[in-house]
């Protein structure tokens, strides 16, 4: 598929949600449907403890009928690229195009925590790359094939994302990061961050709830610690859950405008499309955000 086709197809701003496996699949499926109703152009989910990444897709694909159904991302090290390869073919050829295959190397904790030996990323993930495009498929083709990205956050990711795939899809970023990522990415590809957003308008309160359910665990990871070091930030920033420059730069909090300025400064960098993370205090979907949000950024 064009680039130009799949950033008409998933819209200007969808979700991205990391609680869908943990509930059951009746209540993911009835999230699904009603992010799908409120006009979210595309539904991306992690792949987690919690979750297989194909298995998931294709639960949410079924419980859909319009919307596009996004890994993001699913790790090259659980599964091999045949299998990845067979499983995109085969969703994307029975829901009509609507599946996107993002792709990461993931972090080394989380690959070592599986049982796999974490090897040099940009290598492996060029090598995974190869190797679907060598992988044989006997099954129906879907027509356009299923379109991929990379979960490029590095210029040499974002150099691969630009050769070898529609785009990119960045997590844990900042709009800074987003014009960074379009001067290397050129013109065509895709561009579709992650945002996380959270409507709390009392700063202790959102900063909080940010450190407590988003920032503290990512910045145990190397690979968003070292994007941020490149970004300007350091080690003073990384402690305890984030500082409240950290924070404020990678969580979108305040009313339904403070939002939608943060989602127009991503568009503004060159974001084609710009996945909403809602952030909940209980750990629970996030729903009513999405509602209160849709009327204004839709």
């Amino acid at each position: 598929m064009p680039q130009h086709a799949l950033a008409s197809r998933i819209g200007r701003v969808g979700v991205w949600h990391g609680g869908l496996g943990r509930v059951p699949a009746a209540v993911a499926r009835q999230a699904a449907a009603e992010i799908e109703q409120l006009g979210y152009g595309a539904l991306w989910f992690g792949e987690t403890p919690a979750t297989e990444s194909m298995s998931q897709a294709a639960l949410l694909l079924a419980a859909t009928g319009r919307i596009t159904v996004a890994t993001g991302i699913a790790n090259i090290w659980v599964r091999d690229a045949s299998a990845t390869h067979n499983a995109a073919q085969t969703l994307a050829e029975a829901y009509d195009g609507r599946f996107l295959l993002g792709l990461g190397a993931s972090h080394a904790p989380i690959v070592g925590a599986r049982g796999h030996a974490f090897a040099k990323p940009l290598a492996a993930m060029r090598e995974y790359l190869d190797a679907m495009d060598a992988a044989p498929y006997a099954g129906p083709v879907a027509d356009p094939p299923p379109a991929r990205v990379l979960a490029a956050l590095g210029p040499k990711m974002l150099e691969l994302a630009r050769e070898r795939t529609a785009g990119a899809h960045p997590y844990f970023v900042t709009p800074e990061h987003t014009a960074r990522a379009r001067e290397i990415l050129g013109t065509g590809p895709l561009l579709a961050p992650e945002q996380a957003v959270l409507l709390e308008s009392d700063p202790a309160t959102a900063r909080s709830l940010a450190r407590e359910h988003h920032t503290r665990l990512y910045l145990q990871l190397p690979n968003y610690t070292g994007n941020l070091r490149r970004l300007g930030f350091g080690d003073e920033d990384f402690a305890d859950g984030g500082s409240d420059r950290l924070v404020d730069a990678i969580v979108a909090w305040g009313d339904v405008d403070a939002i939608r300025r943060r989602v127009q400064e991503h568009h503004d960098a060159g974001a084609d499309h710009v996945a909403l993370q809602p952030l909940v205090a209980d750990r629970g979907l996030g729903i009513e955000q999405l509602r209160e949000l849709a009327p204004v950024l839709l």
